[in-house]
């Protein structure tokens, strides 16, 4: 599946498919389960829309930090050119909430920058290496978040 997620086919595709059948399942089973989530855990994040102010729910690749302390969020878009539009909602308002588990937790983000950025990312490329192939397709880096409860 790895080399799967990190053809330029799958990045065409999977934003359109992959976000919606997480938003459906989700729903239907009233948190418990995302699809995406069978192969890197998820959350639903939870968002003011950076201009709209309208709650944005997005499902996401995270990777769970201290034992479930902290999560990182990976603005990778598929390794898509532009960062995602949940990148820039959680740069305008910080204060958000995620679903993790069938649980709702109210969290702040914060946009990880020099050696933390570098720690954190070193760290996803053990996780899931195609994150660098995704990094190597794109020019912009991509943003990483470190969302913690409140």
């Amino acid at each position: 599946m790895q080399k799967v997620s990190s053809t330029r086919a799958f990045a065409k595709v999977a934003p359109h498919v992959i976000p919606a059948l997480d938003r459906a399942v989700h729903r239907l089973t009233r948190g418990k389960v995302l699809l995406s989530a069978q192969l890197l855990p998820g959350v639903i994040l939870t968002a003011t829309g950076a201009r709209s102010g309208q709650p944005r729910r997005t499902p996401l690749a995270c990777m769970p930090e201290e034992g479930g302390a902290s999560w990182i969020l990976i603005g990778s878009n598929f390794g898509r050119t532009g960062h995602p539009a949940w990148t820039a909602n959680l740069l305008a308002h910080p204060d958000a909430e995620i679903s993790w588990k069938g649980t709702d937790i109210p969290v702040t983000a914060v946009l990880l920058a020099g050696e933390e950025r570098a720690a954190a990312w070193k760290a996803l490329l053990v996780f899931w290496p195609p994150y660098a192939t995704y990094q190597a397709r794109v020019e912009r880096e991509i943003r990483l978040f470190r969302i913690s409860p409140r």
